[in-house]
């Protein structure tokens, strides 16, 4: 929806006024010529020449064309044509030779009407790893499939007929194969119109997430299977043709949890009429393929569900069936403020739809007359809400403050909100809680919009400005996202603490929140150690409220609260040393320094 040009105008100054104090941050962490030289580098990104941006240096395929490489696997790349544009064809028979990797096959299964002139090119080259065959044109799954079937390497690549690969993506698969042993590989994808020397787009990817791979394609190319494990799952499935590579993927990855993830544009997909790169509305079957696809995995591994259409074309959502009618303990941290704590409560209990909860409000240090007069009317008037208090034993800690909430409540889960929330989606506690509740889940997240309609919170990215930083902070809602991701449910590494979810026995297991963090991080903290368990944090989009960004804190800005905020960066720092800039649901390709999933300075062609 259009914003209003005042609050553009505020958004403006805000986005503004961060940046300003992200650069005095950098120059004392880095110094001014560092700072000057990052702020450069980013100019000319933005605005200089884009041509092969994504495309590796020349030094680097020369160094990879004497490699030793005794070991690697041969590669596969199983090609199926049909009726291909002469000139798309030539192209990417190019671009396959010009691998700098030479253990590679390619497998050509020809489905044309004339198959005269992709065989004629086959027999020009007279390359012994090429292998062709002509078949009868029985959909792009069966086709693939006798593509597969002349391959001896111990890998599969897929490539579609009018793509192109990058001169080094046999290496840099070969090198993952080699080094991991993964039976699943996937890369990162640029979108091209005319040549890969100036691509559209780049689609840069988080490693493997597997409820972002249900509600959306996002791996699409290149992926490479383990040649063993291609056939055990019986290849692709004309069912699904238009979605059969998603298909394909769920079923390989049932058998694998080794899923391998390469950071770098390996794959050029060309957007033209008819392609699915330029969107499902090519090719409608694609969405009836996708939701049969979902549906049978889910049946596969026995997770009850019904999938529907997502927020967008090519998006889809799985609503999981809740187990029983757990207590969910909401717990509130309150300090003055009635009028967002009333704004809050009176959301709850109006809107909730979910009937097993309880509210506990942490009352912490208020002085107000109308305050206590206000708990004791909450009290009375909402049913299992309960007003307990906190002594703090000096200062404020808002860990502390939680981890007292907690030992209150009663609830097999635990929802930490903050009081200055208010609900929109009625369903939020069953949007969140069929995900907490799933095997191998522990915490989820929820989107926050600040009043104006626009993202607060849409997960947690752990590195962004040095430490971590929200998702799509400041994008309008209701939008999409970069790939999707403002709008599917996803792994991350951490979901803030204004509204987020958690097993009660994870909670304990790990000793809650993390009292040294009094202020800042602690909800970072607890996700990531939370995750080194061995369980996932989720995000998901369709549990929705507003965030009134901290009032009953105040702000950070100054004096003593800059000071404890600089300290508890530099325990965050301690802890978890150059990982924070490492975050396996982000991408190093894409900026740290804002939250909009921008392009980085320094591009990973290397």
């Amino acid at each position: 929806m259009p914003q209003p040009k005042e609050q553009q105008k505020e958004l403006k100054k805000k986005r503004n006024k961060e940046l300003v104090a992200y650069f005095g941050q950098l120059v004392g962490k880095e110094g001014l010529g560092a700072t000057l030289g990052r702020t450069w580098r980013y100019v000319k990104r933005r605005y200089g020449s884009k041509k092969g941006r994504f495309l590796p240096k020349k030094a680097t395929l020369a160094a990879q064309r004497t490699a030793n490489t005794t070991g690697w696997p041969v590669v596969s790349i199983c090609v199926p044509v049909y009726n291909v544009n002469p000139h798309f064809w030539q192209q990417l028979l190019q671009s396959v030779l010009a691998q700098s990797y030479a253990g590679w096959q390619l497998c050509i299964a020809d489905a044309s009407d004339d198959g005269t002139a992709v065989r004629q090119s086959v027999k020009a080259l007279a390359d012994p790893r090429i292998a062709y065959t002509k078949v009868e044109n029985l959909g792009i799954a069966q086709n693939t499939n006798a593509a597969a079937k002349l391959a001896t390497g111990s890998y599969i690549a897929l490539l579609d007929h009018d793509d192109l690969l990058a001169p080094n993506a046999m290496f840099e698969v070969a090198q993952a194969a080699f080094t991991t042993k993964a039976g699943f590989i996937y890369s990162d994808e640029a979108l091209f119109v005319k040549d890969m020397q100036h691509p559209v787009v780049g689609h840069f990817k988080p490693d493997y997430s597997p409820q972002y791979l249900l509600n959306c394609n996002y791996i699409a190319h290149l992926t490479a299977i383990e040649t063993g494990l291609f056939n055990k799952v019986g290849g692709l499935h004309p069912a699904f043709n238009g979605s059969q590579d998603h298909d394909l993927y769920l079923r390989v990855l049932e058998e694998t949890s080794n899923a391998v993830h390469i950071a770098k544009v390996l794959y050029y997909w060309r957007q033209h009429a008819g392609s699915t790169s330029t969107g499902t509305e090519a090719k409608p079957y694609v969405r009836q393929a996708a939701l049969d696809a979902i549906t049978q995995h889910l049946q596969r591994i026995g997770q009850p569900g019904t999938v529907v259409d997502g927020k967008f074309a090519s998006t889809y959502k799985v609503n999981y069936k809740i187990q029983g009618q757990p207590l969910v303990s909401i717990i509130i941290p309150s300090f003055e403020h009635v009028e967002d704590l009333r704004t809050c409560l009176t959301s709850i209990y109006q809107k909730t739809t979910y009937p097993n909860f309880e509210v506990v409000v942490v009352e912490n240090n208020s002085k107000k007359e109308e305050t206590f007069a206000y708990y004791k009317q909450a009290q009375a008037e909402y049913p299992n809400c309960r007003v307990v208090t906190y002594v703090p034993p000096a200062g404020f800690n808002f860990s502390a403050i939680c981890n007292f909430g907690r030992a209150q409540a009663k609830g097999q889960y635990l929802l930490f909100l903050n009081n200055d929330v208010e609900v929109i989606t009625p369903d939020w506690i069953e949007q969140m809680l069929q995900l907490c509740q799933l095997p191998g889940v522990g915490i989820t997240g929820a989107m926050l919009y600040y009043p104006d309609d626009t993202v607060q919170h849409a997960g947690v990215i752990v590195g962004l400005g040095g430490y971590a930083g929200h998702s799509h902070k400041y994008a309008v809602r209701g939008r999409s996202g970069y790939m999707f991701r403002q709008a599917c449910v996803q792994e991350l590494s951490a979901v803030t603490g204004a509204c987020l979810m958690a097993k009660a026995t994870l909670f304990d297991e790990i000793d809650g929140f993390d009292e040294a963090f009094t202020v800042a991080y602690n909800d970072v903290d607890f996700c990531l150690r939370a995750r080194a368990t061995g369980l996932s944090v989720v995000f998901t989009p369709y549990a929705e409220l507003y965030h009134h960004e901290s009032k009953s804190r105040g702000s950070d800005e100054g004096g003593e609260a800059l000071q404890r905020f600089k300290t508890e960066q530099q325990r965050m720092r301690q802890r978890y040393g150059q990982s924070l800039m490492q975050d396996p649901y982000y991408n190093a390709n894409l900026t740290y320094d804002r939250e909009d999933f921008t392009e980085s300075d320094s591009i990973t062609v290397t």
